[in-house]
């Protein structure tokens, strides 16, 4: 078995659809039924499904997406809708949430360290 695609559930999928494309660079190729689906990359399928349903309070999963400048890609989030997220400094980690709230991580794309707590430092 292997991973075929991830699916974020969401109130408006077309808008959301429309963040994960700008972010992540993947053009939006498909709609079907509740699914906005991005272009599929290494193997890797990208779907935004309608869900109507409310958010829980944390994800479960979550992304983390990698990149050369994480402080950079933090402001490029912010000005596509999404924000930074309190209450994760302790952990140093660059946590965010889309613009409806699903969380996930910038990391750097270059090798850190974790302590023996799973706390970082990379944000200095």
């Amino acid at each position: 078995m292997q991973i075929n695609a991830l699916i974020i559930d969401a109130t408006d999928p077309e808008r959301l659809a429309a963040f994960w494309s700008e972010l992540l660079g993947r053009p939006v190729v498909g709609r079907t039924g509740p699914y906005v689906w991005l272009r599929r990359e290494n193997g890797l399928g990208l779907g935004i499904q309608r869900n109507d349903g409310p958010k829980p309070e944390k994800n479960r999963l979550h992304l983390d997406i990698a990149a050369s400048d994480p402080a950079a890609e933090q402001r490029r989030v912010e000005a596509l809708g999404g924000r930074r997220l309190q209450g994760y400094d302790d952990g140093g980690f660059l946590v965010m949430a889309d613009p409806e709230g699903n969380e996930f991580c910038i990391i750097p794309d270059a090798p850190f360290e974790l302590d023996d707590e799973g706390r970082t430092d990379y944000l200095g």
